[in-house]
């Protein structure tokens, strides 16, 4: 199954031809991805909301085909817009990238959120468990922290904006201004719309486009799972959920392995450091 997924991902991208307006979304899952497709969605449409799942307006690459989306045709408004998950070594060229990072700590904890209920079911494995297999366990390929990594050896590429899931939570209107220069739309209606299209509660108050609604009529055919379970994207859209939930031994190999990797390669001791350095 997991061959057949792959070979539908690189046939998405071989058949993908860029253009140099394109804007592609690329944060690691569960660091602000939907977010940042409802934003950019929202400013380029003034606010549209005539869709029932966020791909179809902003179509997830590596799964458009599937769907029956051709990801070469035209979309509702330019620039056009794409999701993905890929870092910078994987993800198509020619095109301008925006992609989100967020505190590790609390990609894991949204992460199993996320997962528990529709994948995983409530209470089969604890929090720490999941995260020594899927956050800890650093020999199963590309990573969180090989994500980042490919994505900050292009800070100084003009084409690519990189973010924090922290500061867009403290200053959205700052965040959206900034997206919206990057993509060239930055009048002030359509601004004061996608903040407002992007808030907490907008977003909350109409969940069901960005809670994967095909992926999880797809993923409960393929895996024979019951397709009504809750998967929405957004769950709570907090920062320093960890502290509570993870254990401190998680916490410390969590930050061991930053220590070991971004540490190390870009100097940023912890993640504090570089959501600060990103800030504008």
């Amino acid at each position: 199954m997991f061959q057949s997924f792959q070979s539908a991902e690189q046939s998405a991208y071989l058949d993908f031809e860029p253009r140099a307006s394109d804007v592609i979304i690329s944060p690691f899952p569960k660091c602000g991805t939907t977010w940042l497709q409802q934003i950019v969605h929202s400013l380029r449409t003034g606010g549209d909301m005539d869709f029932h799942d966020i791909y179809e307006v902003v179509p997830f690459i590596e799964i458009a085909p599937e769907m029956g989306i051709d990801v070469n045709g035209p979309q509702k408004a330019e620039p056009r817009a794409f999701k993905s998950h890929f870092g910078w070594d994987e993800v198509p060229k020619g095109c301008r990238y925006i992609v989100s990072f967020r505190d590790p700590q609390d990609q894991v904890v949204s992460f199993y959120h996320f997962m528990t209920g529709w994948l995983i079911e409530p209470g089969a494995i604890p929090l720490d468990d999941f995260v020594a297999y899927s956050a800890l366990d650093r020999d199963g390929g590309a990573d969180y922290w090989d994500h980042m990594a490919s994505w900050l050896r292009q800070r100084e590429n003009p084409d690519v904006l990189l973010l924090t899931f922290e500061e867009m939570k403290r200053n959205l209107r700052g965040a959206v201004e900034r997206i919206a220069s990057f993509i060239g739309t930055d009048d002030q209606d359509s601004v004061d719309v996608a903040v407002d299209h992007s808030s907490f509660a907008f977003m909350s108050s109409h969940s069901a486009p960005f809670s994967e609604p095909w992926q999880r009529r797809r993923m409960a055919r393929l895996l024979g799972i019951p397709v009504e379970s809750d998967a929405t994207k957004v769950r709570r859209g907090a920062v320093g959920d960890n502290k509570a939930e993870l254990s401190t031994a998680t916490r410390m190999r969590l930050d061991q392995i930053w220590e070991q990797t971004i540490a190390v390669d870009f100097g940023y001791s912890n993640y504090r450091q570089l959501d600060h350095a990103l800030r504008r």
